[in-house]
């Protein structure tokens, strides 16, 4: 299994699990919830958080812009809506700055051609592509261009098209995540196993990105060896926006860091030894060699 790096961090097997703390639009277009977001990563211990950009013009399909809804900010259009929770420039460079002022890698995952160029420009550490953008190749190739680390979510794919998205983006910096795009995801369709089906498939590195209630499902990804973990993150589970209800709370976020690095360590090597806690009770209780 070869590895693969995002900045100064080994990716793949036999390395502690890079773990993505997915703000996405929990934010709900609020710099203040996102930077108390990004605080809330980084006391929890994670190694980056994440984000999603889109050109809400490019993105919202035709049929749905004039879609009326109702929001916390009134009623509007869908497309306003798009609009109303997406940051621009000065919003991005502020997150940035505070990101890594508490030592946390920064990127999004970029919905649209021109959302990559405007990442490029803020110089985001990597790339991630959204299970709903595995099949865009303008997109992937415009992603594998930049030459910078891409993590690629698998969800509600076939096996065909997730070859066809490999082959597009290349496998030089490419992470792969098995996820299943349901939400909140019930535990019956997470199908773990599918982490060893990509293992085998592809030599890259393989993670998990959950969408689940709960902390389990995650803490199984990370004992089966997943070598990157993201979750979505929220301040309260209660808060508007779509995504909040499959998220993890701060407090939930510090205990499923806690535990996967205690994984980290207990996974170990894989070579069989005599540990030194193992030699009073060998001496005590092997009566034969």
């Amino acid at each position: 299994m070869t590895t693969t790096m995002i900045g100064d961090r080994v990716i793949g097997d036999g390395h502690p699990a890079y773990l993505i703390a997915e703000i996405g639009i929990n934010h709900n277009g609020d710099l203040d919830i996102a930077k108390a977001l990004i605080d809330a990563a980084a006391d929890a211990g994670c190694d980056a958080v994440k984000f999603q950009k889109r050109t809400p013009d490019i993105c919202v399909p035709d049929d749905q812009k004039d879609q009326i809804r109702e929001t916390p900010w009134g009623t509007m259009t869908y497309l306003e809506y798009r609009h109303r929770v997406e940051f621009g420039d000065a919003e991005y460079k502020d997150i940035g700055a505070h990101a890594s002022a508490h030592g946390l890698d920064w990127f999004a995952s970029p919905w649209d051609v021109p959302s990559v160029a405007f990442l490029e420009r803020l110089d985001a550490i990597a790339y991630k592509v959204a299970s709903a953008c595995l099949t865009d190749d303008e997109l992937l190739a415009a992603i594998r261009a930049t030459g910078r680390p891409v993590i690629l979510s698998t969800g509600m794919s076939t096996m065909d098209e997730i070859d066809h998205a490999v082959e597009v983006l290349g496998t030089d910096r490419l992470i792969l995540l098995h996820t299943t795009s349901t939400y909140p995801c019930p535990p019956e369709e997470s199908n773990l196993r599918t982490l060893y089906t990509l293992k085998d498939r592809f030599d890259v590195p393989v993670g998990y990105s959950g969408h689940e209630r709960g902390l389990q499902v995650s803490i199984g990804a990370a004992a089966m060896g997943a070598s990157v973990i993201e979750r979505h993150i929220t301040l309260d589970r209660t808060m508007w926006g779509s995504d909040q209800a499959a998220s993890v709370e701060p407090q939930g976020l510090a205990q499923l860091v806690r535990d996967i690095r205690i994984i980290d360590i207990a996974l170990g090597d894989g070579v069989k030894r005599v540990y030194p806690g193992e030699i009073t009770p060998k001496q005590r209780l092997r009566r034969v060699g």
